[in-house]
């Protein structure tokens, strides 16, 4: 009997649609296409034609941004104002990628420096890397999709992509756009299968890059299992913290850790979790963010007012709302929100003082939940921020150049950002986890790179 998965609208969980999934016995098949048509040159797609089936892409995505913006929010829950400025940045990134294509390039390496190295001319070129295999979160459906798929696309590689089995359907329609911008037959693999057909696609020695977004157990254990000369960039999550001195400016800062924090309902790898408030302006503080978080409205999605969502699924309501119940019973002091809506709703929650040791301040809660601590000691403050073994984005808000320059220095994090939330990021930027949090920089240039590699042609001549 085949197997299948059912794409559910997270707000309500009606069924959306149902899909057939591959079986381990299929992935032979799917490799060995994608691997004949990177071991025949005479097949690769050559740099006009990469960049004439990204910026038709483009195009045809453009006509289509409400249908994508509606299939978006009917798989993944997101609201309809932030999945539009979702859809636009996947946009934006495929016409990124079609314009990076022009700067894959390489050097001249100086000869002659030596007596051995004289009459040599000498050059480095970027090649495609080889098949890439691609595995991506539910959080993003679109955005991650391009930033794994089009991103091969545009340095030349066959792609094979896993989508997470919550949200495939903008992954599927992101295929049909490329095959209708052009892309030919077999550069681009949907397939949906179960962990077991994962692990055997991502493992296969056929495959040279794995792009891996989700949980950090799941992405170093099927790192541990690549084949020797099998390179990988893993995005995982993190517990991004703030740092709030007594003179940040509270008209900008808070709607902007209010959006920070509850975009997506809290399930966004860099969403504000850990806010570090200076002793001085905590009540302050508790009450202007609280009076501003109280004002957002929870509800269904399709609605252009709505602030925060549905989470993905009913289970991971129930683990966030039994880890604010842990913590509050561990000594947090509940400020707002704390309860379920409805099966996958929850309250947009702020919990006061919980004690380090509880899972809200040890694990990334993914999901509608900010911690708000106190301190005296900003370096204190630092250390406790940099506590855990993940480490993405941070952010520091005060008004001193000096305190702002010194704080980011010392916060252990890929990105720090002064007076602006930890979610921030535009994908031409690099973007990534360090340490427990993941491997290598995203970004959209900085993922085509990322799926080259580079040869070096040395010419001998006695005429030069």
């Amino acid at each position: 009997m085949e197997k299948t998965t059912q794409v559910i609208f997270p707000y309500d969980l009606s069924p959306i649609k149902e899909l057939p999934l591959i079986s381990k016995e299929d992935i032979d098949a799917i490799l060995s296409t994608a691997k004949k048509l990177f071991d025949n040159q005479a097949d690769w797609l050559p740099a006009f034609q990469r960049i004439e089936i990204l910026e038709k892409a483009a195009s045809i995505m453009n006509d289509k941004t409400e249908e994508l913006i509606h299939l978006a929010i009917s798989e993944g829950g997101k609201p309809y104002k932030d999945t539009k400025a979702e859809i636009l940045r996947a946009i934006k990134g495929v016409k990124l990628a079609a314009e990076h294509i022009s700067q894959i390039k390489g050097e001249q390496i100086p000869m002659g420096l030596t007596e051995a190295s004289v009459n040599r001319i000498a050059f480095t070129s970027k090649e495609p890397i080889g098949v890439v295999a691609a595995v991506s979160a539910f959080n993003h459906p679109l955005n991650l999709a391009v930033h794994q798929i089009v991103t091969a696309v545009a340095a030349g590689c066959p792609v094979v992509f896993k989508p997470s089995s919550s949200t495939p359907l903008s992954g599927l329609a992101l295929a049909d756009i490329l095959k209708e911008a052009g892309l030919p037959e077999g550069w681009l693999q949907v397939v949906l299968c179960d962990n077991e057909a994962a692990e055997l696609l991502v493992t296969d020695p056929r495959v040279n890059f794995l792009t891996f977004i989700g949980s950090a157990k799941v992405g170093w254990y099927l790192k541990s299992k690549l084949p020797p000369g099998t390179r990988c960039a893993l995005e995982h999550g993190g517990a991004a913290p703030v740092i709030v001195e007594h003179d940040a400016d509270f008209g900008e800062m808070i709607p902007d850790l209010v959006k920070g924090g509850f975009y997506h309902a809290g399930q966004v790898c860099v969403s504000v979790q850990k806010v570090y408030v200076n002793q001085e302006i905590a009540d302050r503080f508790v009450e202007q963010f609280s009076e501003a978080v109280n004002k957002l409205i929870v509800g269904n999605p399709f609605d252009q007012k709505t602030d925060v969502g549905s989470l993905i699924t009913p289970k991971e309501l129930n683990r966030v709302e039994e880890w604010v119940n842990e913590a509050v019973k561990e000594g947090a002091k509940l400020i707002s929100g704390g309860k379920r809506i409805s099966n996958t709703c929850f309250e947009p929650t702020i919990l006061f003082n919980p004690s380090e040791d509880s899972k809200v301040s040890t694990n990334e809660i993914f999901g509608p939940v900010v911690c708000i601590y106190t301190f005296t000691d900003r370096e204190e403050a630092i250390k406790k921020a940099n506590a855990l073994d993940v480490h993405f984005q941070a952010a520091v808000f005060t008004k001193n150049i000096d305190i702002a320059l010194e704080t980011s220095k010392k916060l252990n994090a890929t990105a720090v950002m002064i007076n602006d939330n930890t979610a921030f990021r535009v994908d031409w930027m690099p973007f990534g986890g360090r340490d427990a949090s993941g491997l290598g920089m995203g970004g959209i240039s900085y993922t085509i790179e990322d799926m080259t590699r580079e040869k070096m042609t040395v010419f001998k001549s006695k005429s030069i």
